[in-house]
């Protein structure tokens, strides 16, 4: 049957949303060509999923996105914290949180910031970036079955516009589609963990007077508590466009269709504590909180990634996140089995490293929702306990990869860890460091923004343990993807530190974890392979075998 596609392309993404449109855009950025198809006419007009973290703001920023997605966000930008309070009216109620980093200090860890931005808006700077690369996007085009075999994947889709039929044979297939994910439940792969938590409508609404009420509380959310009327309050502008997410319990019977616009508008009054409050209902759409994962993230040619792989509690925005960070993940795995520089096992590190992520994390999401009381969330007794958490940067920094395409790493280790500890350890993301290239004033870079395409091999300009060099024999003997830096101060230096910015005293080895004459392996997703302490006596047999290790080759 594949003999005689009408299309062929080495990757086919199934799902055209956050994470679908991510995995194109990374897939872009490493030259791999790619076919996505979305049931849906266009990117979403919903006003949702808005929270946007530091790790993913990273990836986006070495994708060459983050301007235009912090422009798309421009609205938001000051707006910070989630306040909790009866009504709007009098100042009741508490801060949950005021700043998201309080202090700055999140500067020391990362070259970018959380940031503000709605899926209708960033949807489609995701989508223009990937079509600037190449992707091949066709909405209102749906996967009507797919088959594979050893040697790839065909599917069957339609053209929802003209009934078409047509078949596409990909080597791949990344399935992003959806929490009811059909490509899931044609796997047979199920899914662990609790399940639905609660359920919710959130309702779209213009107020001009609303802005007034609010006044100067520029939050990122408002949980309302009005026990006849609780609720959860986002601005979409700051000015007459909100939206309002209302506890819905279809345990009780409740439709979609009990949400009439005058119930949303009776409700929307006396949540806020404003009785005679303008209130214009402009849309409406039913969503689940749910905590549940896939058993497993792949089957032959086929992988999972976001919400068809999990599904999180919205507390903490962790779930687009965390898909958007899987796709992260598996583009580059992608590349490089395509790319002939990596062995297909290679591919089975995804599940070994995002599924205990997102255990973790889901579980994490979970318990925030009950710190948090969300509307509408009557947790299970027991669930979440142990008190108020003072912050959520180890969860959406510092996880880290036990076990997978790494090297020295001990799999006991927890994939959260209690604090943020970024100091170079095999398993997790590699520090963040202002560097600059001599004899230049270009824009300072960050160790972050050297990691995409290639491995990445770290050692000390002054260093005579012969780390580079052997980086550089193994490139142009092997022709594989891996580029070499040398750190430091003297002639020899690719990078040097950037004194401009209080950056003088900083010692690359010493934020890495090694000596001077050690060496740093980092992933083209950012995270650090393999670390050594400092010379041997064959470096490079010994980074050789390193890279045959990580990468699965022969």
């Amino acid at each position: 049957m594949h003999e005689e596609a009408d299309h062929r392309v080495p990757v086919l993404i199934v799902g055209g949303s956050l994470v679908g449109l991510s995995m194109s855009l990374f897939l872009g950025r490493h030259g791999v060509r790619h076919t996505l198809v979305e049931r849906h006419a266009g990117t979403s007009i919903h006003p949702r999923g808005r929270g946007n973290n530091v790790r993913t703001m990273e990836l986006f920023r070495v994708a060459g996105i983050e301007p235009g997605i912090k422009t798309a966000a421009s609205l938001l930008a000051d707006n910070h914290g989630i306040l909790q309070t009866p009504t709007l009216v009098g100042d009741a109620g508490e801060w949950l949180f005021k700043h998201i980093d309080p202090g700055g200090g999140l500067a020391k860890f990362s070259p970018t910031a959380w940031c503000l931005c709605s899926q209708n808006d960033l949807e489609p700077v995701l989508l223009d970036g990937a079509r600037e690369l190449g992707g091949d996007l066709r909405y209102s085009h749906e996967l009507e079955s797919f088959e594979q075999d050893p040697e790839g994947v065909t599917a069957v889709v339609r053209d929802r516009a003209t009934e078409a039929r047509y078949t596409v044979r990909a080597d791949y297939l990344v399935a992003a589609d959806g929490p009811r994910s059909p490509a899931r439940r044609r796997l047979g792969i199920g899914q662990t963990g609790p399940g639905d938590l609660f359920h919710n409508v959130s309702v779209t609404f213009r107020s001009k007077l609303l802005a007034d009420v609010v006044g100067d509380r520029r939050f990122i959310c408002c949980y309302l508590t009005d026990p006849e009327a609780d609720g959860a309050l986002l601005p979409v502008d700051n000015k007459e466009n909100w939206v309002f997410h209302a506890p819905w319990h279809p345990e009780r019977g409740e439709t979609l269709e009990h949400f009439t616009a005058e119930r949303c508008e009776r409700h929307i009054r006396r949540a806020t504590g404003v009785p005679d409050l303008d209130v214009e209902i402009t849309g409406k759409a039913s969503w689940h909180a749910a905590e549940r994962v896939a058993e497993r993230y792949a089957k032959g040619r086929v992988f999972l990634a976001g919400d068809s792989a999990h599904e999180m509690s919205p507390t903490g925005a962790f779930g687009s996140n965390t898909g958007i960070q899987d796709a992260h993940n598996l583009a580059w795995k992608l590349a490089a089995v395509l790319g002939g520089w990596a062995g297909p096992a290679l591919l089975e590190t995804y599940d070994t490293e995002r599924r205990p992520v997102a255990l973790a994390t889901s579980a994490r999401a979970s318990a925030r929702s009950v710190e948090h009381s969300h509307p509408g969330f009557s947790p299970a007794p027991g669930m979440g306990g142990g008190g108020r958490q003072s912050g959520i940067l180890n969860i959406v920094l510092g996880y880290r990869y036990p076990d997978g395409a790494v090297v020295g790493t001990d799999p006991a280790e927890p994939v959260v860890p209690e604090s943020v500890r970024l100091t170079g350890q095999p398993g997790s993301r590699g520090p963040h460091m202002w560097l600059r290239r001599p004899g230049e004033r270009p824009d300072r870079l960050s160790t972050l923004d050297l990691y995409e395409r290639s491995m990445v091999l770290l050692s000390d300009a002054r260093s005579t343990a012969g780390w580079h060099d052997a980086a550089r024999r193994i490139a142009d003997r092997d022709s594989g993807r891996l580029e070499a830096y040398r750190i430091g101060t003297g002639p020899d230096a690719e990078l040097t530190y950037d004194a401009d910015h209080g950056a003088e005293a900083a010692d690359w080895a010493q934020v890495h974890g090694t000596t001077a004459d050690g060496a740093v392996l980092v992933r083209p997703d950012g995270f650090v392979a393999w670390r050594a302490e400092g010379a041997v006596a064959d470096p490079e047999a010994t980074l050789r075998d390193v890279l045959t290790t990580v990468l699965r080759r022969g």
